[in-house]
C-alpha cells in the first residue's frame, strides 16, 4: 500500500478513528498501531512482489519480509536489555555486534550479494577466467535500508550509554514498524521517537489541520509534478538519450533533478502528515535543497535524516575531524562512498557517492586555501547566486548516475549533452511548463507556504473540509495518467 493509491485514505481515515478510540488506553492504542503497520507493510509487499515474481512465491515472500522486521526488532529490543546488563565492555560489544551482523547480514544476503557475484564474475572474464557463478535473484524487501539504520542507532546509542534500553516491548515495535516512516523514512531516532510513543497522545485540531495540508502538498508534488517529469520528460530521456538534442537531454537531467525532489520529499510530506494525525512528530527531510550555495550546505538541505544519520553513526566514528586534515578528509570521502553502495547495489550509487565525497572534500580544501574562516562576513548576492548555478549543476552530474542503469548509460548521457545539437521538438509545452513550475516552487519563499499552511490548519472544519475537496479536485484532474513507482522504494 503506497501512500498515492486511493486504499491509503481509507486505511488512513479508518485507523485515525480506531486510534482515538483507544488513544487512553496505552496497550490497546499501541498494538493497533502495531498490526496495522505491520499490515500496512505486507499488503506493500505482496503487491510489489505480484510484480517482481520473488523466487519463494509471493505470498511466502511476503511473510518473510514481515519476518525480517519482526525478527530483527524483536532481537535489538532484548540485545539493548542485554547490553546494559552486562559487566564488562567485551561482553557489551559482543552484544552489539550480534545486533549489528544481523542487520548487515540482511543487506548482505538480500541487497548486496547478487551485485558482488556479478561485479567478480565480471572481473574474472577482464582478466582471462572463463568464470561463471549464478545469482539468487532475491528481490530486495521494502524499506530495508531505512529500518536497519533505525534500528542499529538504537542498539549503538545503547551501547555509548546515550540511551537506556526502552521497557515497553511493544513500543519498541512501533518505533521500528511505524507506517508512516517504514518504507522510506525519515530515518526517526529513538531519543526523539520512543518517549512521543511512551506519553499519552493529545487530540489537537491544529496539528491535525497541519497533518492533512502536509499530506495534500506532498500527493500533489508526487502526482502532479514528479509522476508528469518522470512519464513525459525524464524516463524519455534517459532510455535513449541518443533520439534527444542535447538541450532535451539537459532538461532531462534537470526534470530528473525536480522530479526526485518531488516524489521522495512528497513522499516524506505525505508521511510527517500521516504522523501528525496520530499526535506524532517525524523529523524535517527536505529544506529546498537546491537553493544551496556549496555541497556542504546541499547535504544539510538533502535527506537530512541519511545525512545525521550517517555523520553521527558513520563519519564520527571513522575519526571525524578529530585527525589531520588528509584523515579528515580521507573519513568524508568514505562516509559518502559508503552512503552511496548504501543507496543500491549498483556501481552507479559508488561513482554518485565517490563523486559527492569528493566533492566535498576538494570543497573543504578550497577553502582551507583561501582562509576561510567562520567568523567571515556573509558573501554577496552575486556569489550567492553563483554557488546556487554550480552546485545545483555539480548535483545534477551527481543525478546522471544515480539515475543511469550503468555507468556506460551515465556517460551516454554526457555525451548527448555536449553533442551541441539545439531544439526542443521532442518535448510538449505542457511538459517544460511543469518543469518551470517546479523550479519556481521550489525557489519561492518558505514563509508563503507555511503561511497558506498556518492559516489551513486555523480555519474551521467546514472550511478545511472544502478546501481538502477543491485540492483533491485539482491532483485527480492534474495528475499523471500513470502513476510512477516511488523512486525510495527500491532503497
Amino acid at each position: 500500500m503506497l501512500f498515492h493509491e486511493a486504499t491509503y485514505p481509507v486505511f488512513l481515515a479508518l485507523l485515525f478513528v480506531a486510534f482515538w478510540v483507544s488513544a487512553r488506553f496505552g496497550r490497546l492504542r499501541t498494538g493497533l498501531l502495531v498490526a496495522a503497520s505491520y499490515a500496512f507493510y505486507f499488503y506493500g509487499t505482496y503487491e510489489s512482489a505480484q510484480e517482481q515474481t520473488p523466487p519463494l512465491g509471493v505470498l511466502p515472500w511476503s511473510f518473510l519480509c514481515l519476518g525480517i522486521v519482526f525478527v530483527g526488532s524483536t532481537l535489538d529490543f532484548f540485545v539493548a536489555h542485554a547490553i546494559r546488563r552486562a559487566d564488562t565492555q567485551a561482553k557489551k560489544k559482543l552484544w552489539l555486534l550480534v545486533s549489528i551482523g544481523y542487520y548487515l547480514g540482511v543487506l548482505a544476503l538480500f541487497k548486496y550479494l547478487d551485485f558482488f557475484i556479478g561485479s567478480f564474475v565480471d572481473l574474472a572474464h577482464m582478466v582471462g577466467w572463463n568464470l561463471q557463478a549464478k545469482t539468487l535473484g532475491l528481490i530486495l524487501p521494502f524499506g530495508i535500508s531505512f529500518f536497519t539504520f533505525e534500528t542499529m542507532s538504537y542498539t549503538i546509542d545503547v551501547y555509548r550509554g546515550d540511551l537506556e534500553p526502552h521497557d515497553r516491548y511493544g513500543e519498541y515495535l512501533l518505533f521500528v514498524c511505524f507506517f508512516p516512516h517504514l518504507v522510506a523514512g525519515p530515518i526517526v531516532r529513538p531519543k526523539s521517537f520512543l518517549p512521543q510513543l511512551a506519553a499519552e497522545p493529545v487530540f489537537d485540531e491544529y496539528q491535525h489541520g497541519e497533518g492533512v495540508a502536509l499530506i495534500v502538498r506532498g500527493l500533489a508534488k508526487k502526482l502532479v509534478i514528479g509522476d508528469a517529469l518522470a512519464a513525459n520528460l525524464v524516463d524519455r530521456v534517459f532510455e535513449a538519450p541518443e533520439r534527444f538534442s542535447s538541450l532535451e537531454v539537459l532538461l532531462g537531467v534537470y526534470g530528473y533533478a525536480f522530479q526526485l525532489y518531488n516524489d521522495f520529499s512528497g513522499y516524506t510530506d505525505v508521511a510527517r502528515g500521516s504522523a501528525k494525525l496520530f499526535g506524532y512528530e517525524l523529523p524535517l527531510n527536505f529544506d529546498r535543497p537546491y537553493v544551496a550555495t556549496s555541497l556542504q550546505d546541499f547535504w544539510r538541505r538533502w535527506h537530512i535524516s541519511l545525512s545525521s544519520w550517517l555523520r553521527d553513526y558513520l563519519y564520527i566514528p571513522l575519526g571525524g575531524n578529530r585527525g589531520s586534515f588528509v584523515a579528515t578528509q580521507r573519513n568524508l570521502f568514505l562516509t559518502m562512498l559508503l552512503g552511496g553502495l548504501w543507496h543500491g547495489a549498483n556501481w552507479t550509487f559508488v561513482v554518485w557517492g565517490a563523486w559527492h565525497g569528493g566533492g566535498l572534500a576538494l570543497g573543504r580544501f578550497v577553502d582551507r586555501a583561501r582562509g576561510v574562516a567562520k567568523s567571515a562576513g556573509a558573501p554577496s548576492l552575486f556569489a550567492r547566486l553563483g554557488g546556487r548555478v554550480f552546485t545545483f549543476h555539480v548535483v545534477c552530474v551527481g543525478w546522471v548516475f544515480f539515475r543511469a542503469p550503468s555507468v556506460r548509460q551515465a556517460f551516454a548521457m554526457f555525451r548527448e549533452m555536449l553533442d551541441h545539437r539545439p531544439g526542443l521538438e521532442h518535448l510538449a509545452t505542457s511538459t517544460l511548463v511543469i518543469l518551470a513550475l517546479s523550479a519556481a516552487l521550489h525557489f519561492s519563499p518558505t514563509s508563503l507556504r507555511r503561511d497558506l499552511e498556518r492559516d489551513f490548519a486555523r480555519s474551521s472544519m467546514v472550511m478545511q473540509g472544502a478546501l481538502l475537496f477543491v485540492a483533491i479536485v485539482v491532483i485527480h484532474l492534474f495528475a499523471s495518467q500513470k502513476a510512477a513507482p516511488f523512486v525510495y522504494g527500491q532503497f
